[in-house]
């Protein structure tokens, strides 16, 4: 299966082409510059393998929760490449991209993937890696650290949302968590990863970002990107 996924919900832009089952990525921390790079390192990684576009099987895009912009554009991006191509969409939680890593190096372990959603708030959620699947243990949510409970120990955590309040979540939650990487981001090719999973996709169209929170309208800059992704 030949998959392009695209993950722009953080502070991080990535993009990944996977190809048969081995996955090769761009990533950065690139605030503010997800549109510019996102098609470009699509085209890049298309050219680097030696394939067409019209040669994908399917498109990934991490739908969110996480930043209203980044969230928009990466959606609008895989919309438009999917309907230029008339090939499905398959959306995976950007919270499960972050957990995946977590859980694959600890699968004993539990693992609570939390994001910066800013103004004292989280979008958070627990997976557990379950019959060879990320399993999630229970719905996202847009939440305040204070809420966040866990049950037992031996927990990994990961996410920016660990670092958000000087610690504040990793703090109160200390005695639960066996580890915690605070930097961690969400990386395209974990999407890729879960969409390969996910034995399918939806038609493009029938995508729904996954914002938490009341949503925007595009801004001019997210519109050009579409514009362009069905060039």
């Amino acid at each position: 299966m030949k998959l392009l996924a695209f993950e722009t919900a953080t502070e991080a832009c990535s993009v990944a082409l996977a190809v048969d089952g081995e996955i090769v990525e761009r990533f950065e921390v690139a605030p503010r510059r997800h549109a510019e790079l996102s098609l470009p390192w699509a085209d890049a990684l298309l050219a680097d393998a030696g394939i067409a576009r019209g040669q994908l099987d399917a498109i990934a895009v991490g739908r969110g929760p996480g930043a209203f912009t980044g969230v928009r554009l990466a959606i609008a991006i895989a919309q438009g490449v999917a309907l230029g191509l008339d090939r499905p969409i398959i959306p995976v939680s950007t919270l499960a991209a972050l957990a995946l890593p977590a859980a694959l190096a600890h699968p004993s372990s539990p693992v609570l993937a939390a994001i910066d959603a800013r103004m004292g708030e989280l979008y958070a959620a627990s997976y557990r890696w379950r019959d060879d699947a990320l399993v999630a243990i229970g719905p996202e949510a847009l939440t305040t650290g204070d809420r966040v409970l866990l049950d037992g120990t031996g927990w990994r955590g990961v996410g920016t949302g660990f670092a958000a309040q000087e610690g504040a979540l990793a703090g109160r939650l200390a005695t639960s968590l066996a580890g915690v990487d605070a930097t961690a981001l969400p990386h395209a090719a974990d999407v890729a990863r879960l969409a390969l999973r996910s034995g399918g996709g939806v038609a493009a169209e029938l995508v729904e970002p996954a914002y938490l929170r009341d949503n925007v309208a595009l801004t001019l800059v997210e519109q050009q990107a579409l514009r362009d992704s069905r060039k």
